[in-house]
């Protein structure tokens, strides 16, 4: 056995003259302990001692019995208490000039050199023959450990006993690995840009902090990271999880330990920390900082200031803030298609954990839309594509895709929230998981519970967000509940609009924990909040009795944005540009749901208003219908009152929602209806745009000669009424009855006094319908120069506003007017992309369709079929701004050869 005092050299400075009295007591209680077993001491010198037993259990006995009664003992004072550490071997050994020679007395010193103060260890040899153990008595299997000087790998074992201390760093040998990084049970899938990114990063600079929403992946990441890192650091990688310390004090604790130091006598851990790392080449990798962020940060700047090989890659929630600090905000994984149309990073995530949950059988081909709708919905989060492959064991990858409006319902059911369940002002009930008091409880009881809390606040999306969401305050977690409201990212003027207050503190706040994700823009920056996030947020706006208000503030806003669409800078009606609404079209929906459940159905139907023709555009025009049906259903259920007026715009709506989806039926009955309400507002205005759609229905029914009465009849009377404008969608319908019947001559004089007209409405002379009419009676008329203008015209301009359902129409219009220039290559492209694009926006041929096949038959028979489907298709692989391009560069007819331009 060999004992010596830890870090006597220290204590003996600290105590000065009173270091010797200690040191006498320790001899004392040592050889009082010895003189009752059956040792005998061999060497004494200084603090340490050599002593040999015959017999191992005696041997055992007598540590325990020693380090008990150091520990019991009444010393000075705490700061001079000594830490013994005591080394056991068991070996053949023999006496040469009154000493041991034998390397298995060098084999037990190195045994104790490897333990720390107040630790028994021993050799396997010991273990062997160490029975019987003291009452209540056991080894404590260390594993395989290289000591000093020696080749093999010695397995060491702890005294664990009654009385003594139980946990302990590591044991100082020289293993050759020189890290502790956690292994991995799975595998690291994508990342690449990522890695790359950090690992200059890391190069460059001292402290890299690694910030991300919980779930994202930092631990995971960090980890990948460092290991890659272990060759480069001499002096070892070293990984700490802060997540299980609960005290702020024992941070450095925490730290010290996993570098196998033990706290000196009247020293701060700290400075011995410190010390030990200043001239030491090595990476610290510390884990969920967050969970002590001001402790850590404290300690992380001691040592980078203590020395400069040190170096520290940190997880968090939220960044340190501190001096030289390089903070990595990482994003969620992608959820574009990779490399040669691959899957993205994280659909390759949820297969890979897929495929390990349906006990390795691969997802089949059939479920990669589905897969990629999934990882879509979850934003890419790691945490939330870990547990939706879970789900994927019982569920179809289409069924989990249906499931995920309710995030937290599809991915956290039959899991038990760990963390508590939020009551409102600021109140938390907790779960029975949380019910030892860890003030009253034991340091080892404390640890188990912190490790538990640590290992569970990952267990659910619920318990992840609830760990950072408790941080938060008042001001903050307001702010978190009502932007849930919002379906996508936000500016800084939309947040000001919501709460009436200036929010840059507490953005600032959520921003930091990353709660809400802050993207630069030329154009200013917007804050999005990834879904898993917004669906939490949005239980707890309803749990505070907040989501009314919230949520009727958001309409207000979708009708504000809306509003602003069609309006300039200076608040004067503008062309309206349906790209404006694209990318309103989430928060739409999202107001429109709302309004068609818990809010206000008169809202909803003005909502309704102004999307009106992005639907119908859109190729969404059953969408606007199942809207509008939802809000009838309101208005039936609250029993609101909505004006008459309102009411008739919106069944006049519904009628050519229903017109467009080829619902002949359903467009009468809502025209009717349309109708009947509007005579009853009284609105002349009103009546004749609801009554323009009353030739429609008729065109659509077949009964051509009743629809050009019923326009010529209401073309007539808003004229007489004062109101002609509002009567041009008669103008047009009249137009296109009469090119259909070949009075060429009158729809031209018809759309000649439509010109003014619809260039005196916003809203409709971005379509340029008027153009387009002239140009198909310019083809009635073989015109080629007169169609070609008119119908260039109209493209670009329903292409520079969005109009893509019509463009789609004049793209097959210009492929008429190269059909009879000639051109029937190009022809057979324009159809072919023209139908593309139809197919994509599931709309149909409309009013001109069966035009549209005649020309098509005809640019087929003159091309021969292997010819026409092979430019068809060529088309068919355009997107619409490439089909408009393609049109658009169809030579005017006066550069062609023969032309009258160049006679002579």
């Amino acid at each position: 056995m060999f004992t010596d005092i830890e870090g006597s050299t220290r204590l003996a400075r600290m105590l000065g003259a009173g270091y010797r009295p200690v040191l006498s007591e320790h001899r004392r209680l040592l050889r009082r302990t010895l003189s009752e077993s059956d040792g005998t001491e061999l060497f004494t010198e200084g603090d340490s001692f050599f002593v040999a037993f015959t017999d191992a259990a005696a041997a055992i006995e007598a540590c325990a019995t020693a380090q008990r009664a150091l520990a019991t003992h009444e010393w000075p004072s705490p700061e001079s208490t000594p830490k013994v550490r005591m080394g056991l071997h068991t070996g053949h050994a023999e006496a040469v000039n009154g000493e041991y020679a034998s390397p298995e007395v060098h084999r037990a010193a190195r045994i104790a050199a490897a333990a720390h103060g107040g630790q028994v260890l021993c050799s396997e040899a010991t273990a062997r023959y160490a029975a019987p153990l003291p009452p209540e008595a056991s080894l404590l299997d260390l594993g395989l450990h290289r000591l000093r000087g020696f080749d093999d790998r010695e397995r060491l074992y702890q005294l664990v006993a009654p009385g003594l201390e139980r946990q302990f760093p590591r044991p100082r040998t020289a293993d050759a690995l020189a890290h502790n990084l956690p292994t991995q049970v799975t595998s690291f899938v994508g990342r690449h840009a990522e890695r790359s990114e950090l690992s200059s990063l890391m190069a460059d600079h001292r402290l890299v902090t690694v910030v991300g929403a919980g779930g994202a992946g930092k631990t995971r990441l960090a980890v990948e990271m460092a290991g890659g890192l272990v060759d480069t650091y001499q002096d070892g990688v070293w990984f700490v999880d802060l997540a299980s310390v609960t005290d702020p004090g024992l941070v450095a604790f925490a730290i010290a330990a996993v570098l196998g130091l033990r706290p000196e006598p009247g020293r701060p851990v700290v400075d011995t920390l410190v010390e030990f790392a200043a001239s030491r080449r090595m990476l610290l990798v510390l884990d969920t900082c967050d969970a002590q962020l001001s402790a850590a940060a404290e300690v992380i700047s001691r040592l980078l200031t203590g020395g400069g090989a040190v170096r520290v890659l940190a997880t968090s929630r939220e960044p340190f803030n501190l001096p030289g600090e390089t903070v990595w905000r990482i994003p969620p994984l992608s959820v574009r298609p990779g490399p040669a149309g691959g899957p993205s990073e994280a659909v390759s995530l949820l297969l890979d954990r897929t495929t390990s949950a349906r006990g390795g059988r691969r997802s089949e081909p059939t479920e990669a839309d589905d897969l990629q709708r999934v990882v879509a919905r979850l934003d890419g989060l790691p945490l939330a594509i870990e547990l939706a492959a879970a789900r994927l064991r019982v569920l179809s990858a289409s069924q989990l895709a249906e499931r995920l409006d309710d995030v937290l319902g599809a991915l956290d059911a039959g899991r038990e929230d760990p963390e508590g369940t939020y009551a409102g002002e600021g109140r938390w009930v907790a779960s029975q998981l949380a019910t030892v008091d860890l003030a009253q409880a034991g340091a080892a009881r404390r640890a188990e519970a912190a490790v538990r809390s640590a290992t569970q606040r990952h267990a659910t999306i619920q318990a992840t967000v609830t760990w950072s969401y408790r941080t938060l305050g008042p001001r903050a977690a307001r702010l978190l509940r009502w932007l849930s409201v919002f379906a996508g990212p936000v500016d800084l003027p939309t947040v000001e609009w919501l709460l009436d207050d200036d929010p840059l503190d507490p953005l600032s706040v959520l921003v930091d924990k990353s709660m809400i994700q802050a993207e630069p823009h030329a154009s200013g920056t917007t804050y999005r909040m990834l879904d898993p996030i917004r669906a939490y947020a949005a239980r707890r706006l309803a749990e505070a009795g907040e989501e009314r208000g919230a949520r009727d503030r958001h309409v207000a806003w979708s009708l504000h944005a809306l509003d602003k669409a069609h309006l300039g800078p200076d608040h004067r009606p503008v062309t309206l540009s349906l790209y404006a609404l694209d990318s309103l079209a989430d928060e739409m929906r999202a107001a429109l749901r709302w309004s068609a459940t818990g809010g206000s159905a008169r809202g909803g139907l003005r909502l309704a208003s102004g999307l009106d023709q992005w639907w119908r555009e859109r190729g969404l025009a059953r969408e606007g219908r199942l809207w509008l049906f939802r809000l009838y259903g309101r208005i039936a259920e609250t029993g609101e009152p909505i004006p008459e007026a309102e009411l008739a715009a919106a069944y006049h709506m519904h009628s050519l929602h229903a017109g467009a989806d080829g619902e002949v039926a359903e467009e009468l009955r809502f025209s009717q209806r349309a109708e009947a309400a509007a005579r009853q507002a009284g609105d002349a205005g009103l009546l004749a745009r609801v009554l323009t759609g009353r030739g429609g229905s008729l065109v659509d029914m077949g009964q051509h000669d009743d629809a050009e009465r019923v326009c010529r009849e209401v073309i007539a009377w808003a004229e007489t009424s004062g109101v002609a404008s509002d009567a041009l969608l008669a103008v047009y319908t009249l137009a296109e009855l009469l090119w259909r019947r070949g009075a060429l001559d009158q729809a031209a004089d018809v759309l000649a006094g439509a010109r003014p007209l619809e260039a005196a409405r916003p809203a409709e002379r971005g379509r340029r319908s008027v153009d387009f009419l002239l140009g198909m009676v310019a083809l009635g008329r073989r015109d080629l120069v007169a169609a070609h203008d008119h119908l260039v015209v109209a493209l670009r301009s329903r292409m520079t506003y969005g109009f893509h359902s019509r463009a789609c129409d004049t793209i097959c219009a210009i492929a008429v007017r190269c059909a009879l220039g000639g051109d029937s290559l190009t022809a057979a492209r324009l159809f072919g992309a023209a139908q593309a694009t139809r197919s994509a926006l599931r709309s149909t041929p409309g009013r001109f369709g069966a035009y549209w096949a005649e020309q098509q038959a005809a640019v087929r028979a003159a091309l021969g079929d292997a010819t026409f489907d092979a430019a068809y298709a060529e088309g068919g692989a355009l997107t619409v701004e490439e089909a408009a391009a393609l049109a658009l560069a169809v030579d005017h007819p006066d550069m062609a050869v023969g032309s009258r331009r160049f006679a002579a």
